[in-house]
């Protein structure tokens, strides 16, 4: 996909205009359905099963960011409360203390209130400190998602802050960011995890990279200092380069298959989740779910041609009905 048509896509993702024309348009189920496991935790827990049941472990998203109310921000910890008491009444076999936890959920501090005025900081750092809090009781992770560079400051200060007393709490850097070589050094210490990702924001060329291949050699960069280090990489991507050249990183630093996990979105390469899972590998499937699905629907049709083509075929054969 031209670096424009991206751009477009990427502003569209925050378009209010086009999210009510889109959101309204008669698709059918299967289109946001690929990307998106239900709009109710029932749908989601579903999900999850299926996927534990084929030795894939889970990272579950509610949807939504940028509350712009304190009420808002209560409701999305409401929803997370709700999510962790139901996933952490499933049957699952006992986990040692240490080990890697199969369920985990991740979080949007700009859900939780990072955006608002004057004490949004201190109010999405609370707010995520009673999750992590629930989370711990129910045997379960937490991952703080990243989203555009202007939070990126306030989102690792928060995470640095809760560490103190949730040390497995992780973290998302996104190779993109020219910074992100120098905080994965920074965050890649002993026990903690790091989830790494390219980016899926459009950014100014003065922060980010905005070349493929620059963004390619970026990701790589920052995984050699992951891998090297003392914490637990997250190899998230679809990219099959960079999943070999990750295959290789890891056995060179000498890392045994729990020191490290492959990462995937759910619906992306669900057969290639699969062969590594079948190959003795950690592999998480990150799964979103909610009604305020339109900006993550739009990033994931940015990210890639065939999401794009998948979604106007399917539109397409709607309005033939």
């Amino acid at each position: 996909m031209s670096a424009v048509l991206r751009s477009t896509m990427l502003a569209a993702a925050r378009s209010p205009r086009l999210e009510r024309t889109i959101t309204r348009l008669p698709l059918s189920r299967a289109v946001v359905a690929r990307f998106v496991a239900g709009t109710t935790t029932e749908e989601v827990v579903r999900a999850t099963e299926t996927l534990l049941r084929s030795g894939r472990f889970v990272s579950i998203d509610y949807l939504g960011e940028d509350t712009s109310d304190l009420a808002g921000a209560e409701a999305t910890l409401a929803q997370y409360r709700t999510l962790i008491a139901a996933l952490g009444a499933l049957p699952r076999s006992e986990v040692a203390p240490g080990a890697v936890r199969p369920l985990e959920v991740s979080v949007k501090l700009s859900a939780l209130g990072q955006a608002l005025p004057n004490d949004g900081h201190a109010i999405a750092r609370e707010h995520a400190r009673q999750i992590c809090a629930a989370a711990e009781a129910a045997g379960i992770w937490v991952t703080v998602d990243a989203e555009d560079h202007t939070t990126t400051d306030s989102t690792l200060a928060i995470v640095r802050e809760l560490r103190a007393d949730y040390p497995w709490l992780g973290a998302v850097l996104q190779a993109y960011l020219r910074r992100t070589e120098d905080d994965c050094r920074a965050m890649a210490g002993p026990g903690s995890r790091i989830r790494l990702c390219k980016g899926a924001y459009d950014e100014p060329e003065s922060v980010a990279f905005r070349d493929k291949a620059e963004v390619d050699a970026s990701y790589l960069r920052c995984l050699g200092v992951l891998t090297a280090g003392a914490g637990y990489p997250m190899i998230a991507s679809h990219d099959p380069a960079v999943i070999t050249a990750a295959g290789v990183g890891v056995q060179a630093a000498q890392r045994k298959t729990e020191e490290y996990e492959y990462q995937m979105l759910y619906g992306i390469r669900a057969e290639e989740q699969q062969r590594l899972a079948a190959a003795g590998n950690h592999v998480r499937v990150y799964v979103p779910y909610g009604d305020q699905w339109y900006g993550y629907f739009m990033r994931r049709l940015a990210e890639r041609p065939a999401n794009l083509g998948f979604f106007l075929r399917a539109l397409v054969g709607t309005r033939g009905r």
